[in-house]
């Protein structure tokens, strides 16, 4: 009795083991394909859906070293390695696939969503503005380079949209290293960075801040006159602000006694 109990645990783990090993796709050879450049396409596909990234990319990377060239089947080849490759979190290794989609067949009609994927997988390696903004600035320059090459793209709203979330990051990063200096009463350092941000990025969030941080800054260094100019510039960028009413009041307008007492005019002698 004690020895049917024990196979019928044996069976019973190894069903469970099966079944997990089938949910990992752990079956999965690309190089039985051998041959079949379709019918690995067609695997890949399958284990892409079903998220099995690792087979996925291993199936598509053979087609990708496989195939000829110039063969039809390779830029979506190299676009659903992206895919596969950003599904399993590697974003740069994604970014790189889809980067030769757009280098390698410009023409093609996935070039430009390849190119919009590659600059999203960089975005996405910068997760901070605190951090350094490397794979951000790529991401920048790739956006820009979607834009300029294929203007009339679906994508263009799109890549606009990024591109905006991109320069408030961009900005908050020279808000933060300007705030830094201004913490420590490092004035003219602080004002540097405060200018790059309303000079450069004048619609981001941070604008006004950096305007009134500027002010401030110019106000502790005792230059009145930059002080006065800067307050002109923010109140005229952000006019009903009440923080900026705060910092810089409108100045009154002078006084003419003509308004006061308007002169009479001269009686006519008979």
């Amino acid at each position: 009795m004690a020895g049917w109990r024990a196979r019928a645990m044996r069976g019973a783990v190894l069903a469970v083991l099966v079944v997990m090993v089938s949910c990992r796709g752990g079956g999965f050879r690309a190089d039985r394909f051998a041959g079949d450049a379709v019918g690995l396409y067609k695997a890949g596909v399958r284990e892409l859906g079903l998220k099995h990234w690792d087979n996925a990319i291993a199936a598509f990377e053979k087609l990708s070293t496989d195939l000829p060239a110039r063969d039809t089947l390779l830029p979506s080849t190299q676009f659903l390695l992206g895919q596969a490759r950003s599904r399993n979190e590697e974003h740069l290794l994604a970014a790189q696939a889809y980067n030769k989609v757009a280098e390698s067949f410009p023409e093609d009609t996935l070039a430009d969503d390849a190119m919009f994927e590659s600059a999203r997988e960089y975005q996405k390696l910068w997760r901070s503005p605190e951090l350094d903004s490397q794979y951000g600035t790529t991401a920048q320059a790739t956006f820009r380079t979607l834009i300029a090459v294929y203007p009339d793209s679906p994508r263009r709203k799109d890549a606009d949209r990024e591109l905006a979330a991109l320069e408030e990051m961009f900005a908050t990063k020279e808000y933060l290293a300007g705030y830094y200096y201004f913490r420590r009463k490092a004035y003219d350092p602080a004002i540097l960075y405060f200018k790059t941000v309303v000079t450069t990025y004048p619609e981001a969030a941070k604008s006004r801040d950096a305007h009134l941080r500027m002010v401030e800054s110019y106000r502790a260094i005792r230059y009145k006159e930059e002080a006065a100019e800067a307050c002109v510039a923010v109140r005229k960028r952000f006019a009903g602000d009440p923080a900026v009413r705060a910092l810089c009041p409108a100045e009154s307008a002078p006084r003419d006694s003509a308004a006061v007492a308007p002169v009479a005019k001269p009686v006519a002698k008979p």
